[in-house]
């Protein structure tokens, strides 16, 4: 993460990283030559968004990567481009991205060099699905997320599910008493980044706690504990989550033994509530 923008803004660059689909900590804390090709490309778009000059052009756009991870890497940087100033031209060999890019115009060389403006038209759309399962999936993710926990006691997991590839986990359990229920082990796996899956699913789940349509049929208030600071600027912005607490800085604790659990951290934390 250094290597982008030395000097610069931590902020700046973290959010860069999760605009453009790079939002896994553990991979920012990993040197430039070990992290996967599809890492990489998203890691050199977070670097131009955090340059932003005033012309760009990235040649083999896309080309070395998946094709999945390809189209959601361009509707994500697409989407955080047009944030800001600039020019962004991007030479590509597959036209696989274009709807997703949403380019301003598109020159075709198969076509003799033909050229045309951007129809108004919508990004393409992504069905998720949510499922209820138990924890045996969390293997798949826990690589993706930034701490290392102990079993989640009585919780209840969810995936969310788009073109029959699992995409996130979540799991929900309950405070004493029932009155209200935590969030935890939030991960969106990386190739699939950068689209708002993430944020649309944890809200839908507190959502459905929120209702009562839980195991205890019990209506309860979501609670979200996290340090991920590009989750922490879009709970913040978003108009049925509120922020309920703010530790900026990591301290030192006095049960720095325990395992899991938040004394088990020495970490800067905020918290958020889910509400209607």
């Amino acid at each position: 993460m250094d290597e982008i923008t030395p000097g610069g803004s931590f902020d700046a660059v973290t959010a860069a990283l999760s605009a453009v689909g790079l939002g896994s900590v553990p991979s920012w804390l990993r040197p430039y030559a070990a992290l996967s090709t599809g890492e990489k490309f998203r890691a050199d778009l977070a670097r131009v968004l955090c340059e932003r000059p005033g012309l760009f052009v990235m040649d083999e756009f896309t080309s070395a990567i998946d094709r999945r991870v390809a189209t959601i890497a361009a509707g994500a940087f697409g989407k955080a481009w047009r944030r800001g100033p600039g020019q962004f031209v991007a030479v590509a060999c597959h036209d696989d991205v274009e709807d997703w890019l949403q380019p301003d115009w598109v020159i075709d060389t198969g076509r003799g060099g033909e050229f045309a403006w951007r129809r108004l038209r919508r990004c393409p759309s992504l069905e998720v699905e949510i499922h209820q399962t138990d924890g045996s999936h969390w293997p798949a993710f826990e690589p993706h997320h930034y701490l290392k926990t102990n079993n989640v006691i009585a919780g209840s997991f969810y995936l969310a599910r788009a073109e029959g590839v699992d995409v996130a986990h979540l799991a929900v359990t309950p405070r004493p008493g029932l009155r209200e229920a935590r969030a935890c082990r939030f991960v969106v796996l990386p190739e699939w980044q950068g689209l708002g899956i993430g944020l649309r699913f944890l809200t839908e789940v507190a959502a459905l706690w929120r209702r009562g349509l839980n195991r205890f049929e019990r209506p309860m208030p979501t609670l979200i504990n996290t340090s991920h600071p590009g989750l922490c600027r879009r709970l913040r912005a978003h108009d049925q989550w509120m922020q309920t607490s703010c530790l900026l800085y990591g301290g030192a604790r006095k049960q720095v033994g325990l395992k899991g659990g938040m004394a088990g951290h020495l970490r800067a934390v905020q918290g958020f509530r889910y509400i209607e």
